[in-house]
């Protein structure tokens, strides 16, 4: 089943300290390529979630963005940082012995100092379980996302696969047909000289033109990469850099098709069968 390289999720988690946010997007790309943008507080999981996406994903430029929203209750419990208060109070007290008149010490002037005040601290273990579990969901409904339009490229292509597997049934019932017709009009053409023709010379010149324009090998050809690039749609994991190669070789036969052909109607199949292989193509560069 192909997936998609691109893709978007987003999820969100509510708890007694805040709320976490994770948002992962993805587009094509030759390549994994990772990037993370991550809370101060979460910067330490980015090995962890790099590794993550590495487990999920082989190709694709991946955009992950996992942020913490803290929210002060009313009721919220605050610390004092005993510590460093006293250490305030101490060169607060340093400090008037050399002034001649000292004004009172204000408590309040010292809990205004940065840090003195502490909020209640965020468990460390539970916000990384948090953390790492919220974008474990995300991105595993980004998987999903892909696989889902995964599927539906694969839909798309199988219905192109399946019009050129009826150019080739058609292009290959009519040589017979063509190979004759093109024996007559080269007949007719001599006749119109008016000049007498070695019949055994005649034979052999129709001969080597038909088969200069066989097709037969390339029609073989069509059909085995047709059958290569279904079998390819139904294996698993990363198909896209095989798929690209396939429509190489596909393209590749239709233009000798093309270069060979014998009729207007056959040179118009071998276009059809370009412009298929290209919608084709467009898409294939989209799946992982």
């Amino acid at each position: 089943m192909p997936r998609s390289m691109t893709g978007f999720a987003r999820l969100e988690s509510q708890h007694p300290w805040g709320s976490l946010s994770c948002e992962i997007r993805s587009v094509n790309h030759r390549y994994l390529e990772p990037n993370m943008r991550l809370a101060e507080s979460l910067r330490s999981l980015e090995p962890e979630l790099r590794e993550a996406v590495r487990k999920q994903l082989s190709r694709g430029k991946i955009e992950a963005n996992l942020q913490l929203k803290t929210e002060a209750a009313e009721d919220a419990d605050l610390a004092l940082n005993a510590k460093l208060a006293k250490q305030i109070t101490q060169l607060a007290e340093q400090l008037s012995e050399q002034i001649k008149q000292p004004s009172p010490l204000n408590p309040l002037d010292i809990l205004r100092w940065p840090g003195v005040i502490q909020a209640a601290q965020i468990d460390p273990d539970e916000l990384t379980k948090a953390a790492l579990g919220l974008f474990d969901q995300t991105l595993r409904m980004l998987v999903k996302n892909r696989e889902r339009e995964g599927s539906e490229l694969q839909s798309f292509i199988q219905q192109r696969l399946q019009t050129i597997g009826e150019h080739v049934v058609t292009v290959r019932a009519r040589l017979p047909e063509l190979q004759s017709a093109y024996k007559e009009k080269l007949r007719a053409r001599v006749e119109a000289l008016e000049v007498e023709v070695d019949e055994e010379r005649f034979n052999q010149e129709v001969v080597y033109v038909c088969q200069k324009s066989d097709v037969a090998e390339e029609l073989d050809r069509l059909e085995a990469h047709i059958q290569e690039v279904t079998l390819s749609l139904e294996q698993k994991g990363p198909i896209g850099r095989r798929l690209d190669f396939l429509m190489q070789e596909l393209n590749r036969e239709a233009n000798t098709l093309s270069s060979k052909s014998m009729s207007s109607d056959t040179s118009q199949i071998a276009v059809d069968l370009k412009v298929l292989i290209e919608q084709m193509r467009e898409q294939v560069q989209n799946i992982e």
